[in-house]
């Protein structure tokens, strides 16, 4: 009990400071206070609950940590920072590496599949992103490409399922505001949630 006990509380200091980033960006994403902080402490907290191996933990605190900042501003503003986007490729390559490499590790085939998961989803959203850009904004298809390799490091069926269950959430979004997204109903939340899921069960982790 004293794991998830420390990080809700550090959870919640680690969304605190990521929402004071967000307002500092050159381009300021203005979040409402407790956003961040109580989606990342109680995140982090189930985590810790969850008892996942220690090698897959440190990607998914890091992991959650951004996927909860740029929700709350791809819903508040309808865009994605590239203060956080760009950084989250050396730092899912690298906890991916240890992830797989480290000792009782599943070595390094999934590093291979991360490599093409995140080329493949890249490639696929930059062709969607060309074709119909009201479609996925361009910080979609920066983010395509650290979520594909998460995903297919896992396996090429969480990939799969993953999108699916992507567009499904876009698609709810845009039912319960259709008004409310004048520039295109945002992807990256549905995409990162379902990540996110994929990645936490246990059935499926590393």
């Amino acid at each position: 009990m004293a794991l998830p006990l420390l990080l809700l509380t550090t959870g919640t200091l680690a969304g605190a400071l990521g929402r004071l980033l967000l307002a500092r960006l050159r381009r300021g994403a203005t979040v409402p206070p407790g956003w961040c902080e109580l989606a990342t402490g109680l995140l982090w907290a189930i985590l810790a609950a969850a008892n996942l191996p220690p090698r897959w933990l440190p990607l998914m605190l890091t992991f959650t940590w951004f996927a909860v900042l740029l929700i709350t501003t791809d819903l508040k503003h309808n865009r994605l920072p590239n203060a956080l986007t760009i950084p989250a490729y050396p730092a899912v390559a690298a906890l991916l590496a240890i992830a797989c490499l480290t000792t009782g590790g599943p070595g390094p085939e999934p590093l291979l599949r991360a490599t093409a998961g995140a080329l493949i989803l890249r490639c696929l959203y930059a062709t969607v992103h060309t074709l119909k850009p009201a479609a996925l904004g361009g910080g979609d298809v920066k983010l395509a490409g650290p979520l594909g390799a998460i995903l297919a490091a896992v396996s090429w069926l969480t990939l799969t399922v993953a999108l699916t269950l992507a567009a499904l959430i876009t698609l709810t979004l845009h039912a319960i505001s259709p008004t409310r997204w004048q520039e295109g109903t945002p992807h990256a939340p549905g995409l990162l949630a379902s990540t996110w899921l994929l990645t936490f069960l246990p059935v499926t982790h590393l």
